[in-house]
């Protein structure tokens, strides 16, 4: 996929995860649980790689925090999973990894990366563990979304015009 189009499907998910943080996030305590954003990961982590997905990430978790949809929580949830993510699918190019990634990235990782922000920056009283079920919540809902629908997409030859990534990629 040559760089315009990279850039440009990357703007287009920032864009729905932005416009779509106002109609489907979920508050649960001082978080905003926002499965859609793990849909976005692990559709970014397959489809554009790491950079890509990072940054993905990174802007509709800016966009949702300037427009108060969103919490300082969704940085190192977000960013990890789409790491985790497209890192796992770009070295085995094996869909149900980039769906693994996500969840421990963002239900894991990204979680115990929370609790630090919660305690210190934001002076919260919260549990190292006390993340995890959320971030796990959320990223499983949206990244077995994301998951699903790439597996229908590549069967279709929906999003591959790429033949040599067609043939790379495995169930």
């Amino acid at each position: 996929m040559k760089k315009t189009h990279k850039l440009t499907l990357t703007a287009m998910m920032i864009a729905i995860g932005t416009i779509s943080s106002n109609l489907l996030y979920i508050p649960v305590g001082f978080t905003k649980v926002f499965p859609v954003q793990h849909f976005l990961n692990v559709l970014s982590a397959v489809l554009l790689g790491p950079y890509y997905a990072v940054a993905q990430a990174f802007c509709v978790s800016l966009l949702r925090n300037l427009m108060g949809t969103g919490s300082i929580f969704a940085f190192p949830g977000s960013m990890v999973g789409a790491l985790l993510a497209a890192l796992l699918f770009w070295k085995t190019r094996k869909f149900y990894l980039a769906f693994i990634g996500e969840v421990i990235g963002t239900g894991i990782i990204g979680a115990l990366l929370s609790y630090p922000i919660a305690t210190l920056l934001l002076g919260q009283k919260a549990t190292l563990f006390g993340f995890i079920p959320l971030f796990i919540f959320s990223s499983f809902a949206g990244a077995l979304l994301g998951f699903v629908i790439l597996t229908i997409f590549i069967r279709k030859k929906v999003f591959f015009m790429n033949r040599n990534l067609d043939s790379r990629v495995k169930g």
